[in-house]
């Protein structure tokens, strides 16, 4: 994790090196529940902040009982997922595009064919162009250099997304699928037990 250390927002006026669009990958020691073993898509990284939502989270609620017109483009599990505790009566629309190097009105890129969508245009306009969306209730968001020192901490691990990561048909083997496609003593970290922090 040393690497990622230096990588946040500068302070006094220098640039902002951003971790927008990569994956916040909680270690064993992260305590806090709302966090356990997730992996979290930065959607935003800056000097005052970040935002970002959990991938690996599913609720029970369909996405054609809160947002019907968005139904037909949500994949599989066409779920709401939880993206954080923060304002969970929020929603944050990702989207996968399936030409990323085109423009389309309402499509926020966040990294490569991935980004965010606006859930008030008119999803049959952009049908053509959207391979997947992913409907998230809330946000994981962390005040200026507060994520910095979670990572110091050695509470996140900080890894490259691949554009498949946010739109897995099966998101409760994401956290172990990521830290396995590490190799070396990252992938031996999916392995440990749910309940390490007791032992």
């Amino acid at each position: 994790m040393s690497e990622t250390q230096g990588e946040g927002p500068a302070i006094s006026g220098r640039a902002v090196e951003s971790m927008t669009g990569r994956l916040l990958v909680a270690t064993p020691a992260l305590k806090d529940p709302n966090f356990d073993r997730t992996v979290v898509l930065l959607v935003a990284h800056e000097a005052n902040g970040a935002l970002g939502v959990v991938l690996n989270r599913a609720t029970e609620v369909a996405v054609a009982d809160v947002l019907g017109e968005w139904s037909g483009l949500a994949r599989h599990p066409a779920v709401l997922f939880e993206g954080g505790p923060v304002q969970p009566e929020s929603a944050i629309c990702l989207a996968r595009m399936r030409h990323p190097m085109r423009r389309l009105k309402g499509f926020q890129p966040i990294s490569g064919a991935v980004g965010t969508v606006d859930l008030s245009a008119d999803p049959e306009r952009m049908r053509d162009s959207i391979g997947g969306i992913r409907v998230f209730a809330g946000y994981s968001g962390w005040g200026s250099g507060q994520l910095e020192q979670e990572i110091e901490d050695g509470s996140w691990f900080v890894l490259d997304a691949l554009p498949g990561d946010a739109f897995v048909d099966r998101p409760d083997d994401l956290w172990p699928m990521v830290l396995r496609r590490q190799g070396g003593m990252m992938a031996a970290v999916a392995h440990f037990p749910p309940d390490v922090a007791l032992n």
